[in-house]
């Protein structure tokens, strides 16, 4: 194999490597190119959780709301992730679901961070609001 073709193929990047690179073009907003480098990293399983996040972060600034959805559900599938981190990425979650107008499911979300971390930034307001419109709509068609 000649020099130039050793060049080009270059050395293994590694998952690690993946990772920051996504997190360098996700700050630079190229956001697919970001989500290419997430999935690579997503490979390495101590690093699934936090690329998953990454990718469905990217999807959501991206206004890909379905897309944020199943890539922060494959983050929380992900092992392993600390009690803070599934917090963390049931928040995002749970608000994606919201601006989806997915109500079941974002109040699921917030009950699940209520049990876990009860003061969670606005959780406890959020769920006082979903569940009394629910209750508006409901008592509506009744």
């Amino acid at each position: 194999m000649s020099d130039s073709m050793r060049d080009l193929s270059g050395p293994e990047v590694s998952p690690a490597e993946r990772y920051e690179r996504g997190l360098a073009l996700k700050k630079a907003g190229l956001h697919k190119a970001a989500i290419d480098q997430f999935e690579m990293a997503a490979v390495d399983l101590p690093l699934a959780v936090k690329a998953y996040a990454q990718i469905g972060l990217c999807y959501k600034l991206s206004g890909r709301y379905e897309e944020a959805v199943t890539a922060f559900q494959k983050a929380l599938k992900a092992t392993p992730a600390s009690s803070k981190e599934t917090v963390q990425i049931l928040y995002v979650l749970g608000r994606t679901l919201e601006s989806l107008g997915r109500v079941t499911e974002t109040l699921e979300a917030y009950r699940w961070i209520r049990r876990e971390e009860a003061a969670y930034r606005d959780v406890a307001e959020r769920i006082e609001q979903l569940s009394s419109r629910r209750q508006t709509v409901a008592a509506k068609r009744g």
